[in-house]
């Protein structure tokens, strides 16, 4: 088991409210879309709203109601990215423009985490804020440029000598 997993975010921005026509089909398909993640293979996580439905009733700048986002935790890069571009999701990604505004930034980002933690909203938005400002690095980054995960921490040479020097005294 690694010691880091795969957080990512999107946001985008709807061409109307959740509630009107132009967003019915996309609406409609959510509890699909999010059934195929929750039982994808590496699948960790997913954002939801305190009704533990999806996350399209968070407000990721906190006012804008056709800002949403879609924050998740996977396993690693390659399986966020056989989830995204290998499985039913692609032919729901694929109508994006059909319900979400062409965003000129960057809305997408990608970055390592401890296993066991669940980034929040503000945590995500910072991600793509890091992202905007210094590109692609180990902090953010997009698929097309991916940075391995952190290495585990490896005790100080000093530290691993002195518990062996201790152990060998009490034995």
């Amino acid at each position: 088991m690694t010691n880091f997993q795969l957080a990512q975010v999107n946001i985008g921005r709807i061409v109307g409210p959740l509630d009107g026509p132009e967003l019915a089909d996309f609406v409609a398909q959510l509890p699909e879309i999010n059934a195929l993640a929750d039982h994808a293979a590496g699948f960790v996580w997913r954002m939801v709203d305190d009704e533990g439905q999806d996350s399209t009733g968070l407000r990721p700048d906190g006012t804008d109601d056709l800002l949403l986002i879609n924050c998740s935790v996977w396993e690693s890069v390659q399986a966020l990215r056989d989830f995204t571009y290998r499985s039913e999701h692609l032919k729901v990604l694929s109508r994006r423009r059909e319900w979400f505004v062409k965003m000129a930034e960057h809305h997408q980002a990608l970055w390592w985490v401890p296993a066991g933690h669940r980034p929040t909203t503000a945590e995500a938005m910072e991600r793509i804020a890091l992202l905007r400002e210094q590109g692609d690095g180990p902090l953010a980054f997009t698929f097309r440029k991916p940075f391995p995960a952190p290495l585990p921490a490896v005790p100080a040479a000093s530290a691993v000598l002195s518990a062996v020097a201790s152990a060998q005294t009490t034995s």
